[in-house]
């Protein structure tokens, strides 16, 4: 997970920023995109971070603490169902990631994403294939991004327990299908999703 970053840092190239997002596919909740830059990739403290879903929901959080206490910078967005709706999952994604990175404290040399480039933005960017599994800085994003956005989800189910968010973060599952043909679809729910706009026009 080092090739990358470390070819940049010998280079004289930093600071760097990873950015990777949380809730693309689900049908329920907010997109939540995070930019991210390290002090230093590949300080004793950060051997643990890898993409956060191949990571317990327990170290998610552990990782989120650590990651918070030592990194350079953090900037954190949240794109609501609404927006989704509004202008579509990847514009509103690439917005989020512009977002995220002008959010930073202090502006990167160099920006490393997860799978996507980000168009419009005036910084040297670069978009890693599975770029969350072999960076460390877009790692440290990937588990920001996600564990803020579990964190929003379970409130969320405390203010709509009968679709149970909590267990599945608005993905669809059997359970989230069986509750939307219950009780229909919530304000958080993404209409402008194939399953989402279906129910709306039994």
């Amino acid at each position: 997970m080092k090739v990358i970053e470390q070819g940049l840092i010998s280079a004289g190239i930093a600071p760097i920023a990873g950015v990777d997002e949380a809730g693309r596919g689900a049908c329920a909740g907010p997109l939540v995109i995070a930019a991210v830059i390290l002090v230093d990739p590949f300080a004793p403290e950060l051997l643990e971070v890898r993409d956060s879903k191949e990571i317990s929901e327990v170290k998610r959080e552990e990782l989120f603490e650590v990651i918070t206490s030592i990194a350079a910078s953090i900037s954190v967005v949240i794109v609501p169902a609404s927006e989704i709706d509004e202008r579509g999952v990847h514009a509103a994604n690439l917005d989020g990631m512009r977002r995220a990175v002008h959010g930073l404290d202090q502006a990167p040399a160099y920006v490393l994403t997860d799978g996507y480039s980000i168009d419009g933005l005036a910084l040297p960017n670069l978009a890693v294939w599975k770029g969350d599994q072999v960076v460390v800085s877009i790692s440290a994003a990937s588990i920001i991004a996600k564990v803020t956005r579990d964190r929003i989800m379970r409130t969320m189910d405390t203010q709509f327990p009968e679709y149970g968010f909590a267990s599945h973060k608005g993905y669809i599952t059997t359970a989230h299908t069986a509750a939307l043909n219950t009780h229909g679809v919530c304000i958080e729910h993404r209409r402008s999703f194939s399953n989402i706009a279906a129910l709306i026009h039994k």
